[in-house]
């Protein structure tokens, strides 16, 4: 259920942009998820089919990208994407130590929206 708020949250923004661009039907909303996010599409598709009733961007679809979980070293700084799929302990490919802070993937952002411009037909 924690999906609920983010998805209020982004169709808040995506109806604001819309007003401030004139925009009266949005088609596409890119999202990218982080690897690591508990945040499920299925759900996602839901509240956002549920919540965009309505408004502007009823009839868009959410094109949701995973994007990888990446860390860096603690010992020498480098970077690099966890292998999520392996049961192994990941070192790093630098200087194989195994002690890494996480930089990303655990977030979300809105990357763009795909609208139909102000004027055009659907």
């Amino acid at each position: 259920m924690h999906e609920l708020p983010v998805i209020n949250t982004i169709l808040n923004i995506v109806l604001d942009r819309a007003r401030e661009n004139r925009v009266t039907e949005i088609k596409t909303i890119f999202l990218k998820i982080g690897a690591l996010s508990d945040l499920e599409e299925e759900w996602m598709q839901r509240y956002f089919a549920y919540l965009s009733r309505g408004t502007p961007a009823a009839s868009a679809r959410l094109a949701i990208e995973r994007t990888p979980a990446r860390v860096q070293c603690r010992t020498c700084g480098h970077c690099f994407e966890l292998d999520l799929q392996s049961s192994e302990t990941e070192t790093c490919q630098s200087c194989g130590h195994n002690t890494y802070a996480l930089v990303s993937g655990t977030g979300y952002y809105l990357e763009s929206i795909e609208a139909v411009e102000p004027g055009q037909p659907s």
